[in-house]
């Protein structure tokens, strides 16, 4: 029987050499990146990005060839940057990066860029080691369909953790990931699918890699970004269609009380876009199947 399946199409790998403000200005005819093979070795093994984890991401939707929200990622990369007193970056070579990786897969699905910049060699010469490597988005259509089961858990600091103790770095966007795949696993042996944190004083906050959105009545709800959480930007392409759509939004403090008496709740996010929660710690949330798949279509438009 012929396999008459279609191969994915391999990853495109830029490595972006004119990271910073401070290195050496690009001569006439130069980018600032190569695009390099996907499949051969380009990571020193010194690198502090794999050795301690220090280092910043975005990931990035690519549809139709466009990157979506390119520049509000960007925006958050430097603030990350900033946070973890990394160079200036130069933004107009990863930008541009960017833009030649979305170019150079050509594929017709979705894609998902993933865009790292790490604090470089330990002992070299301080420059960072930046990528962003561009391969086909994994399928979320039966999370946005069925939703997702979700568990609240304690991430252990109070919600004004980036007031208080800054250097904690509560709110970047940073390669040090191991607690949230914990959380996923821990998760998964309490039967969910994924996570809301919860500060340990008593407010809700975001998922491991999304954010949390709330329906009470006809407003809609997240939770200020200044508790140590990431200013999501499929949550602010979503705030601005339901804005469009007449209803009101805000970003507010929001007691964990306030999640069972929700009206719906999703996680959204670069990848999922925007999946809704059908139960929180074991109890069955209310799921609006018409909004969401509104909002799903609404989302998807944008990204072509």
């Amino acid at each position: 029987m012929t396999d008459t399946t279609t191969p994915t199409p391999p990853p495109v790998l830029v490595m972006i050499d004119r990271v910073t403000l401070d290195d050496p200005p690009l001569a006439p005819g130069e980018t600032g990146w190569r695009v390099v093979p996907a499949d051969e070795p380009q990571i020193d093994v010194a690198d502090l990005g794999l050795t301690r984890g220090d280092g910043i991401f975005e990931g990035l939707g690519v549809v139709g060839g466009a990157v979506q929200a390119l520049e509000p990622h960007l925006r958050r990369l430097a603030r990350s940057a900033a946070m973890l007193d990394l160079p200036a970056l130069d933004l107009d070579v990863i930008r541009s990066a960017c833009l030649e990786g979305a170019r150079r897969h050509g594929s017709d699905a979705p894609l998902l860029q993933k865009l790292v910049v790490t604090r470089g060699i330990e002992g070299g010469d301080g420059r960072p080691t930046a990528w962003v490597r561009t391969e086909v988005l994994p399928d979320h259509d039966a999370e946005r369909r069925d939703g997702i089961a979700v568990v609240t858990l304690d991430r252990g600091y109070r919600h004004d953790v980036a007031e208080t103790s800054p250097w904690l770095l509560q709110g970047a966007k940073t390669l040090s990931y191991a607690v949230n795949k914990a959380v996923l696993r821990e998760a998964a042996r309490r039967g969910a699918d994924d996570v809301v944190f919860v500060s340990s004083d008593g407010y809700a906050l975001e998922g491991p890699s999304a954010s949390l959105v709330l329906r009470l009545g006809d407003a809609f709800v997240t939770p200020r970004t200044d508790q140590g959480i990431l200013p999501g930007t499929t949550q602010a392409a979503l705030f601005e269609i339901l804005t469009e759509l007449g209803h009101a939004v805000s970003e507010e403090l929001v007691p964990i009380g306030q999640l069972s008496s929700a009206d719906a709740l999703w996680l959204v996010s670069s990848g999922r876009q925007i999946a809704p929660i059908t139960t929180l710690d074991g109890a069955a949330v209310p799921v609006d199947a018409a909004l969401t798949a509104q909002l799903v279509e609404a989302l998807e438009a944008r990204r072509r």
